[in-house]
């Protein structure tokens, strides 16, 4: 396992509307992005908010979202990993996209779908996670509100070095997101990476961003509130197995079975 150089995009998106999000997000990687990056990470629902106007929102998935993904990781030669609307069997799905520069792909639907906000009367829920291998780092990549869910995020049999949470947050429950994200990081002994987006939605709901990077052991390593940024950072290998080694608490966590 290398460490890995990771590039986030806290960013404001514009309300359903597709083309003005990948033009505006292009524009602010070109002008962000100084450096080699191994992955670029987007927010939930990146080319559009966080809507339920699904059925004019969204796209196959060889739609031009998916094409101008794998552009940008041609461009910037790494992996980009973010949430769009995607139809699929006559289902909609929160799907989570990680692209890679040769066009190759895997993807996540989001398994708990935010009751409050009636995202379970559109979207269909996923039932599996996913584990991505990039540089040696195993990465569980999962949307938003599955957050609150450490059944579902719990490391086990096939251990993850790095949670990843891509999501469009609200800021009147910023200080959940902020503790959660911390105590992922200490129960799983795995780097976490919360990545929000900013501003208001069509809904008038505010986000104020406070995307994180946690280490195993709670620390920040990255933390941005209340403004767009683009910003470039290590996370580092010998951090996760340090911290494994000098307290191996997950040889002592309970088995379990989730049901699809």
């Amino acid at each position: 396992m290398e460490n890995l150089k990771i590039t986030t995009f806290q960013g404001y998106l514009f309300w359903e509307n597709v083309d003005k999000n990948l033009q505006n997000i292009g524009l602010r990687l070109s002008g962000g992005i100084r450096e080699k990056t191994d992955l670029i990470i987007l927010p939930e629902m990146f080319n559009t908010g966080f809507s339920m106007n699904a059925a004019a929102l969204a796209e196959p998935m060889d739609g031009k979202t998916m094409a101008w993904m794998h552009q940008t990781a041609i461009k910037y030669n790494c992996d980009i990993t973010g949430s769009l609307i995607i139809k699929e069997n006559n289902k909609y799905y929160n799907r989570l996209i990680w692209m890679r520069s040769d066009g190759t792909y895997q993807h996540y639907d989001k398994r708990h779908l935010f009751a409050m906000g009636k995202e379970h009367e559109t979207y269909t829920a996923g039932n599996r996670r996913i584990m991505v291998e990039l540089k040696g780092w195993k990465i569980c990549p999962v949307i938003c509100y599955d957050l609150r869910f450490p059944v579902w995020l719990r490391n086990t049999k096939e251990l993850y070095d790095l949670l990843l949470v891509v999501a469009n947050w609200p800021e009147k429950r910023a200080a959940h997101w902020r503790a959660l994200l911390t105590a992922r990081a200490i129960e799983n002994q795995a780097y976490v990476i919360g990545l929000n987006r900013v501003g208001h939605d069509g809904n008038e709901i505010y986000h104020s961003g406070d995307s994180s990077c946690i280490d195993p052991t709670g620390k920040t390593v990255y933390y941005k509130r209340d403004e767009e940024d683009i910003y470039t950072f290590t996370i580092v290998a010998d951090e996760v197995t340090k911290i494994r080694a000098a307290m191996p608490f997950l040889k002592d966590a309970d088995d379990f079975e989730i049901k699809p």
